[in-house]
């Protein structure tokens, strides 16, 4: 039974920008990951390391579905550590002038036995600093 990590945000920044944002190459380099292989299309898989030149944590991700403006799902594994993979589901919901992003990260205790790095704990932080100090902000500095 997965215990999924749930991340909300509201962002001052309508809809169809958020989705901008987690879909373009371009702008996910600005607040994400430099992802040079993203294809927004159904079982495109990409590759992504941590920022810096050390190449740190390759992640690999399929994208899963697509629904425009409103729902982005993928996978996401470590395939150096781990066979296993879990899943993201990005959701955005209009609010007025602004927009609820919510995070799901399901199945995170497939990697419970790759050490702290990858525990429930590190990856609710990780998701909160991605949205909360790096989508948001760049977003609403548009």
């Amino acid at each position: 039974m997965s215990n999924p990590i749930i991340v909300e945000h509201k962002v001052n920044a309508p809809i169809h920008e958020v989705w901008k944002a987690l879909t373009d190459q371009t702008e996910m380099r600005s607040w994400y990951f430099d992802i040079y292989d993203f294809k927004l299309e159904p079982g495109k898989i990409f590759n992504f390391y941590e920022p810096g030149d050390e190449k740190k944590y390759h992640h690999q991700s399929e994208i899963l579905e697509i629904v425009p403006n409103q729902k982005l799902k993928h996978t996401w594994s470590y395939p150096e550590f781990s066979k296993e993979k879990t899943v993201i589901t990005w959701e955005l919901q209009p609010e007025g002038e602004q927009t609820l992003v919510k995070l799901t990260h399901d199945d995170i205790d497939n990697f419970k036995d790759l050490g702290e790095n990858f525990s429930k704990k590190s990856f609710t932080e990780g998701w909160n600093g991605i949205i909360g100090q790096s989508l948001k902000p760049y977003l609403e500095s548009k």
